[in-house]
């Protein structure tokens, strides 16, 4: 687990929750920040009077001491990173009376995130863990909407101590996650009910809002619960309120008895131990209800004693509610387009959510448990080790929904402080499914292969007539789809992300979609390709030509190998996939792959790296050298394919990306920085041999994480580790909790999906799956299609895995 102390506290925020089921983040100082549980992204969204305190007590010498259970927050950078927003304390000044603890620390190994509260006047250690199931392969188990919190409180004084740890959380029913709450008081509350829950061993709060019509987008449940001795006060008015509820709470019998057994502070606290009483009723109008529950404890010195609590969730309704792109149709701006939360259907409210996770808790925390300890414990080298670890923290960001039905969706990104100079930082960012940005992602569709065939399913759904794949998905998919319109982002459909359909459906069939599957998509793969040849490749000489719309928001126009290559990689693929359940078509793919890997070798190869012939024309890139040249080559090794170009050419390639583009230092360059003042990124494209056109590619100035993992990756795959390692420690430099999230990488928005391709480095660096260019002898954690474990790789190149879930 990664440590961050001192300054390197002040952006980190850990997500937590489920898949597609909302989202509350744990900060470097142990505040809870940027509340998105009902499905709205938000980075700034914030739940006020929801916090965890301590009052610990002794007789002799009498001693009573209370705190905040997070640190002050912690000042701001003198230079704080341009376009994210992650640093921000969205309650300083506004703290709770009680003082905070002295200083934190903050250590994480996904699933799982540790803050240790350190203090000279507490007399006990404290030392919270929080985590949502997580569970490779397991989509479902990892789509609880719920966070547990286990504290762990250790008595290292000489005296016998007892107290109280406080958990608590608002009503936040009928807030629509956006606009600022103040205290208890907010647009949308009134009428909020709190109902006390007691069942044998359990105390808890559950929260709603009868007075919402049960379509409102607000509209849902949420529970505050502990397992511990506990007492609640179940409506409170103000934060004050609930730590003078701890102030005043008291454990008389065990005092006077000297029994402090769990069955006597059991006992104790269900006969009432304040004597504050808690307002009846539901809210008032404009306001609504903090809760709290209060775990009594007991320490002998030395001893230690465990507190869970958790906070779950259910909002069932989701609307297409959007920004859509494509042209504007004036008929829907009264519709809402419900499209509801898949896993609200499995659960009838926040208490089956709970009793889902109580029935299951032995299996979800121990294979949780296991992943991470797979991944922290492997023998990665640091920087990747991390990288894979945080890459979850993508696939369960706000970026990604499941409807009702089961469909997978995913936005580009968050909408956040880098989305902020043309669209407002709240919602998701560029909708839908953009196939050219998830051409990138491989962590969702290797960790959970049904989620990512699904979309696959939904891509094929909306081909259009000619054979072509608009790159973004209009949901409802009732709706008319971005068929012979702009579509945004580029204007026609992306090249290169059809080019990906192709790869990504391969990769599907490798993680155990099956050959009916495949069958089932085979005719609209066909179509795809011969629309592709028709219209890019008519001369059939096996090279694309023409306007090429790409992921860089413009089209290419010269043969380039960005394009040309994941064109090689599908023609390959298709050959591979053809001989499974069309074998007639398969010499006809490896033909033209053959022909279009020669002309493509000869057309633009330069001696260092493969260049374009300069054609005039706005964005292209010409003599420059392109960090994502050979993107197709990077799917082709993920795939298994081989060498779709000259290995030793591929190698040349790679080094050169990595000597002229692996920058130190930035200037203003005109477009979103993501890399400044004197750190190291990896740019998009740079012209070392002169030749920069007057309108150059665009964004190539800008540093982008997805890029700078796949040439990583692909460096590893090549044997080129020293390069490799490089480029991932910069952006690890970059992302060290000082100025920036290291489990949030931005691009247009947060949490952004390009950033998935971190999860190529693990197969890269162990050689699982593949054949790796350089043997690493170690173990290493390995997600197949149908199972997950360990596999170790031994000094001979022989290897030996342990299957922890799922079966190979």
């Amino acid at each position: 687990m990664r440590r961050y102390t001192g300054d390197a506290r002040r952006a980190v925020a850990f997500p937590l929750g489920g898949f597609g089921t909302g989202h509350v983040a744990l900060a470097g100082d142990g505040s809870l920040r940027q509340w998105q549980l009902s499905g709205v992204a938000n980075h700034r969204g914030f739940l006020p009077d929801s916090f965890f305190a301590l009052r610990v007590s002794s007789l002799e010498p009498p001693d009573d001491v209370v705190r905040l259970l997070r640190s002050a927050p912690i000042q701001p950078h003198p230079t704080p990173a341009p376009n994210v927003s992650d640093a921000d304390v969205p309650d300083a000044g506004k703290l709770p009376p009680w003082p905070t603890v002295q200083r934190t620390e903050f250590r994480a190994g996904y699933p799982f995130a540790e803050v240790t509260y350190l203090d000279e006047a507490l007399p006990v250690d404290v030392v919270m863990e929080a985590f949502t199931p997580f569970v490779p392969l397991d989509h479902e188990a990892s789509s609880l909407p719920l966070v547990r919190y286990r504290f762990t409180l250790t008595n290292h004084s000489a005296q016998f101590r007892h107290g109280w740890l406080l958990g608590t959380l608002q009503n936040g029913i009928g807030w629509d996650g956006v606009t600022p709450v103040d205290g208890t008081r907010g647009a949308g509350y009134g009428g909020n009910v709190n109902r006390l829950v007691r069942r044998p061993g359990q105390t808890g709060v559950l929260m709603d809002h009868p007075g919402l019509a049960e379509d409102d987008p607000a509209y849902g449940e949420m529970l505050l619960w502990t397992d511990g001795p506990a007492a609640a006060l179940p409506r409170a008015a103000s934060a004050d309120a609930l730590l003078r509820f701890v102030e005043t709470a008291k454990l008389v019998t065990p005092v006077q008895l000297g029994d402090y057994s769990d069955d006597a502070l059991r006992a104790a606290v269900a006969g009432g131990v304040s004597p504050m009483r808690a307002p009846s009723g539901p809210s008032p109008a404009g306001h609504t209800w903090d809760a709290g529950v209060a775990v009594a404890f007991a320490l002998r010195p030395g001893e230690s004693t465990t507190v869970d609590v958790v906070h779950a969730w259910w909002f069932p309704n989701r609307y297409a509610d959007f920004d859509r792109f494509g042209p504007r149709h004036p008929q829907y701006n009264r519709s809402r387009f419900w499209v509801g939360n898949h896993y609200a259907t499995r659960f009838g409210g926040a208490l089956d959510v709970l009793d889902a996770y109580l029935a299951d808790r032995e299996r979800l925390d121990s294979a949780s448990r296991a992943w991470a300890d797979a991944v922290s414990s492997s023998d990665l080298p640091e920087p990747l080790r991390e990288a894979i670890s945080a890459q979850g923290t993508l696939v369960r960001s706000p970026t990604f929904f499941r409807t009702a039905d089961g469909k997978v969706y995913g936005f580009e990104g968050a909408l956040g402080e880098s989305t902020r100079n043309w669209n407002g930082d709240v919602g998701g960012s560029c909708p839908l499914n953009c196939n050219h940005v998830f051409n990138y992602e491989q962590a969702l569709a290797r960790l959970f292969p049904a989620l990512g065939r699904d979309m696959r399913e939904t891509e094929f759904a909306v081909q259009a007539p000619d054979g072509t794949l608009p790159h973004r998905v209009v949901l409802p998919l009732y709706l008319p789809q971005l068929h012979d319109v702009p579509i945004g982002g580029p204007e026609r459909p992306a090249l290169d992300g059809m080019l990906g359909a192709v790869l990504k459906t391969y990769r599907s069939v490798l993680d155990g979609a099956g050959e009916v599957w495949l069958r089932t998509h085979w005719s609209a793969l066909r179509h795809l390709v011969d629309r592709i040849a028709a219209v890019w490749d008519a001369d059939g000489d096996g090279v694309l030509q023409g306007d090429q719309p790409v992921t860089y928001d413009i089209s290419l126009h010269g043969p380039n190998m960005f394009v040309g290559g994941l064109w090689l990689a599908a023609l390959r693929a298709m050959e591979r996939m053809a001989a499974l359940v069309d074998p007639a078509a398969a010499a006809g793919y490896a033909e033209r792959f053959t022909l279009g890997r020669d002309n493509y070798d000869k057309l633009l190869w330069n001696g260092e790296f493969y260049a374009q012939p300069v054609t005039g024309e706005a964005f292209d890139f010409g003599s420059g050298c392109l960090s994502d040249q050979l993107l197709g080559q990077w799917w082709a090794h993920q795939l298994g394919l081989g060498h779709i170009l000259p290995a030793d050419r591929v190698r040349t390639a790679l080094a050169s990306i990595v000597r002229y583009n692996l920058r130190t230092g930035f200037a203003e360059h005109g477009y979103r920085v993501f890399a400044d003042g004197d750190e190291t990124g990896l740019v998009v494209c740079s012209w070392p041999l002169g030749g920069r056109p007057a309108v150059p590619l665009r964004y190539c100035d800008e540093v982008w994480t997805g890029v700078e993992y796949q040439v990583a990756a692909h460096c590893l795959y090549e044997g080129l580790t020293d390069e490799g390692l490089a480029v991932v420690a910069a952006l690890q430099a970059r992302h060290d909790g000082t100025r920036r999230n290291p489990f949030n990488e931005i691009e247009c928005g947060d949490h952004y999906v390009r950033a998935m391709a971190g999860w190529s480095l693990l197969d890269a660096w162990s050689g699982f799956g593949a054949v790796p260019q350089t043997t690493r002898p170690g173990r290493y954690p390995f997600v197949a299609g149908t199972g997950w474990g360990v596999v170790t790789v031994a000094e001979d190149g022989s290897s030996s895995t342990e299957v922890l879930g799922g079966t190979l």
